[in-house]
């Protein structure tokens, strides 16, 4: 073979076999790929790897024998098709069942639960019978436990991708569920979708079918509008429509250059071989990583009503910081062995559902944008609106998220815009309503330096976000505290913004721990304005107590990605002190219920901080409660009053905060529930309690105020107003 290869900056020129530099080239771009859409950890920049690109696109054009369908190359080339062929799936593509409330969700839990023990039930009088016996009347049955795997339900194109001994030979539209349209020309495009599986083609089905969504990043979405529009072109209405259109595209490369990519979320047809052997879907969306194809991110998992209404509401909390639109959260059964046993309706599989939200909508104006610096650096742009009722609440500011989510919206002061609160929780700008401009309205400046310290922001390499890199940034220090202190995580009484900025301000807090150091500072506090002495002793008492707060609520406050309330519930049940959460390595976290590979890695991750360690260090000599044994084994359900009782709290309290009541709710048994149903056993109700107090009464669920629940639960009652006016 010729050894003279092409020419290129940095590359040898001779005496090099382009047999061989080609193989490198493809292995090292094929690794880069699945670093950048994949494990989003990119080692080398866009430019690099264009450099790789053009080089082996350079080898291939000097040495056509060299060619290979499965080579990085063809992602973005190929020649344009004449026209589509419609392809029938082998498998029908089911859409899945929907659910918008926690009462049918539940009834669905029930199904489940209900269609498996009968199973179970039928296997064991099988064996009885087998073995020459006979069930009685009184034998008990257990209910076989269940495992959900949560994910996300992308808004973009459904997909099939077939591989044949590893290769991408197919990808197929969803079409009618039946058939749909060959796209394969435009999917080899797709970021995370490999051309070739990373993998032993002796280890894999030889045929399997990858499904997934494709769809397109905000961020990616706000460039192309934005480019769009300088070019006087009409702007894309939304990414999903955009999305639909690049894959109906003749010529692929057009198609590469709408930047679309894939993610995973299960299978279709398999052959010579069995996905379901991996025994769990989150063990496949796991195996699918290793080959190179993205699965769904951001993944939970729950045993119980309780956790899947947890998981269900941190997710839609989340949705707004999520790079992608989502429709809904997708509830599945993890097991594949009870998949088969819960089997398939004519539509839809009966072992998954999605959790969808109402929406409510209203349009208002925007007058002004500020930015925020997080407890991590990130500066986020805050929208100040005229002040509008959404679904019984003023709303008068809402997060923006990024610079590119401006863009995307082609946002600008003095807009009209339409504002959404999905299920009832946070509130978004959705679009512009460009037609009622008027010429006014001004742009956003995205600021360049911090706008607390003044620092140069930096954006993260692939990511959307910018952040101030001062640790020593005061924004940063008060994201920290105010997280810190906040309802779910320390819960610290009489510590507001203001007094934060004040402590930050005077150089009393530095650092977290600087909090239990304060009532070393009386005087310095006492100097400070607005504080007198009622106001430092309800400081200085609000932070003795929460020194005294169950160990996940530290472990919250933390700040640990990926690491909320429901999380650091399950690590202190099953470890019972920080000092062995800490001590176990991520794969013995990961063994945990409700934690995954991806939460046990950023756990293990921030313990391994010598920094972080230290922080810990100093909240055990202050004195805050690390954990003990009598936190490693919660309460049985049937403990106390509550035990295995359901409640649902409703309306504006008064003597309780609502984390208070949910958390007392727990502690004596019960389980803190948020939507009536036929199983409720109490419903908490507080002033204004609408139609939740209207469905308990139809349904004859007996109804507490809070004093009667106080008095259920063993409370003394509270004092009277006309004894707190005369103390």
């Amino acid at each position: 073979m010729d050894s003279t290869v092409p020419s290129n900056d940095g590359f040898p020129t001779a005496d090099v076999d382009p047999a061989d530099e080609v193989k490198q080239l493809r292995d090292d771009l094929r690794r880069h790929n699945r670093l950048y859409y994949v494990e989003a950890k990119p080692e080398i920049t866009d430019r690099e790897y264009d450099r790789l690109m053009r080089r082996l696109i350079d080898l291939e054009e000097a040495h056509p024998e060299l060619a290979a369908d499965d080579s990085p190359t063809r992602r973005v080339g190929g020649e344009p098709i004449a026209g589509f062929v419609t392809v029938e799936h082998r498998t029908p593509m089911l859409s899945v069942e929907n659910v918008y409330d926690e009462t049918a969700l539940a009834e669905w839990d029930a199904r489940v639960r209900k269609r498996l023990r009968e199973h179970a039930a039928d296997e064991a009088r099988q064996a009885a019978k087998a073995a020459g016996q006979e069930l009685g009347d009184g034998d008990e049955i257990p209910d076989p436990p269940v495992t959900y795997l949560l994910e996300y339900k992308i808004d973009g194109v459904a997909l099939a991708l077939l591989y044949e001994r590893g290769v991408l030979v197919r990808a197929v539209t969803r079409g009618d569920g039946a058939r749909g349209d060959d796209v394969t020309h435009n999917a080899r495009t797709l970021g995370g979708v490999p051309l070739r599986l990373n993998a032993d083609p002796a280890a894999i089905p030889e045929e399997c079918e990858v499904r997934g969504e494709a769809y397109i990043r905000n961020s990616d979405f706000a460039q192309l509008r934005a480019d769009r529009e300088a070019a006087g072109d009409e702007a894309y209405a939304n990414p999903r429509n955009l999305t639909a259109g690049s894959l109906k595209l003749l010529d692929p490369a057009l198609c590469a250059k709408r930047k679309l990519r894939f993610l995973a979320h299960g299978t279709g047809y398999v052959s010579g071989g069995d996905a379901a052997a991996f025994g769990e879907h989150g063990t496949f969306l796991n195996e699918l990583r290793r080959w190179g194809i993205a699965p769904t991110p951001e993944v939970r998992t729950a045993t119980d009503m309780p956790g899947l209404v947890a998981a269900i509401g941190e997710m839609i909390e989340a949705v707004p910081s999520l790079d992608f639109e989502v429709d809904g959260i997708v509830v599945k059964v993890d097991s594949h062995a009870q998949r088969e046993v819960l089997g398939l309706r004519s539509k839809s599989p009966r072992w998954a559902v999605a959790f969808k939200w109402e929406k409510w909508e209203a349009v208002t104006t925007l007058t002004d944008v500020t930015f925020q610096v997080g407890k991590t650096g990130r500066v986020t742009p805050v929208a100040a609106l005229k002040p509008v009722e959404i679904a019984g609440t003023t709303v008068s500011r809402a997060s923006l998220h990024n610079r590119d989510e401006i863009e995307r919206l082609d946002l600008k002061i003095g807009d009209r815009v339409v504002m959404e609160k999905a299920g009832k929780i946070i509130p978004h700008v959705v679009r512009v309503e460009l037609e009622e401009r008027t010429g006014d309205e001004t742009p956003i400046a995205f600021p360049t330096d911090c706008p607390i310290c003044s620092h140069m922001l930096l954006r993260e390499e692939g990511g959307v976000d910018f952040r101030c890199p001062n640790e020593a940034c005061p924004g940063r220090l008060r994201g920290s505290i105010k997280y810190f202190s906040s309802r779910k995580a320390m819960d610290v009484d009489g510590l507001g913004e203001k007094l934060i900025d004040a402590l930050i301000d005077a150089g009393l807090v530095k650092s977290l721990p600087d909090l239990y150091r304060l009532k070393d500072r009386r005087e310095e506090l006492l100097a400070l304005e607005r504080m007198g002495e009622t106001s430092v002793d309800n400081l200085l008492a609000g932070l003795e107590k929460s020194k005294s707060q169950p160990m996940w609520r530290l472990l919250t406050s933390l700040n640990i990605r990926h690491v909320g309330n429901t999380v650091s519930r399950a690590l202190a049940g099953e470890f019972g002190t920080l000092d062995e959460v800490m001590r176990h390595d991520a794969d013995s976290l990961a063994a945990t219920d409700e934690i995954g590979g991806i939460i046990a890695a950023s756990l293990a991750a921030w313990f391994a901080d010598p920094a972080n360690r230290a922080t810990v260090e100093e909240f055990r000599a202050l004195g805050l409660n690390l954990g003990s044994e009598a936190e490693k084994k919660p309460k049985a359900e049937t403990d106390g009053v509550l035990g295995g009782k359901s409640l649902v709290v409703t309306g504006t309290l008064t003597r309780f905060k609502r984390d208070e009541i949910e958390e007392l709710i727990r502690e004596h048994g019960g389980k803190a529930s948020s939507s009536v149903s036929k199983r409720t056993d109490y419903l908490v109700a507080g002033a204004r309690a609408g139609s939740k107090l209207a469905k308990a009464e139809k349904a004859g669920v007996p109804v507490l105020n809070e004093e009667e629940f106080a008095a259920l639960v063993g409370l003394p009652a509270a004092e009277s107003t006309e004894s707190k006016a005369e103390t």
